[in-house]
């Protein structure tokens, strides 16, 4: 099967090794991956600024970009839950409305597209220590994604999954909740890291590197010994 890539700004920036591993799965899996260089962000942080011309010049960008591939997967549920619930705001009663609505069928979130898509489970990944899930928002409530990673992390060799409490709270990041309001972002972010650190874990996994970004951050300054990987990290590991 033919797929192309699209690599969140965050995953771009900060953790390039994610789209990589992300290349290395779906690979392994049978896919023929491509990237357009062209790609920019899907227009997710102007829109949720309350900037929605600009976010829709994005938008725009990210809709030609895309056009013309059968599947494109990304390696966070945020930017995949954003093209499809909210671009069909940006552009309703427009040119480009048949456009979005048939863009919001071919864009998958990575662990959803290996399961749902693909109907792989198991990758032969090995990762020996114990973990916990953190369900971000955006997967969980706008892209309906529960089970998914979870099937995926229980082929993996050598790892043990835990629930932790309070599983489908947020972490308190929230893109720009975490500036506007430190205060409430940080002491989210601190009951999930203790509801994950009560469960023995040595890993905190989660499909968004948003989320884990901020957790880090909590980890870090704390000093836990608890560390973070995102979904396609762990299913590129061992082999």
């Amino acid at each position: 099967m033919k797929v192309q890539l699209f690599i969140p700004c965050f995953v771009d920036q900060l953790y390039p090794d994610t789209a990589f591993n992300m290349i290395k799965v779906l690979e392994k899996a049978g896919c023929t991956v491509s990237y357009n260089t062209a790609q920019t962000c899907c227009g997710q942080p102007a829109f949720n600024a309350g900037f929605w011309d600009e976010a829709k010049s994005v938008c725009t960008k990210f809709i030609k970009d895309c056009s013309g591939s059968d599947c494109i997967v990304a390696p966070s549920a945020s930017c995949v839950g954003f093209v499809r619930n909210y671009y069909s705001k940006l552009f309703e009663n427009s040119s480009l409305h048949n456009e979005v609505k048939d863009l919001g069928k071919r864009v998958f979130e990575f662990s959803e597209f290996m399961l749902d898509i693909l109907k792989v489970e198991d990758v032969g990944a090995t990762l020996n220590g114990k973990a916990t899930y953190h369900d971000s928002c955006a997967g969980l409530r706008e892209c309906k994604i529960k089970e998914e990673p979870r099937r995926l992390l229980s082929h993996v060799k050598g790892l043990e999954l835990t629930e932790m409490n309070d599983v489908e709270t947020c972490c308190g990041f929230g893109g720009t909740c975490a500036v506007k309001f430190e205060s409430i972002s940080v002491a989210m972010g601190e009951q999930k890291v203790e509801n994950a650190l009560a469960t023995g874990a040595d890993y905190l996994i989660s499909t968004d590197h948003s989320c884990l970004m901020h957790l880090q951050g909590y980890i870090k300054q704390k000093g836990y010994n608890l560390q973070t990987m995102h979904l396609a990290d762990v299913l590129a590991s061992g082999y």
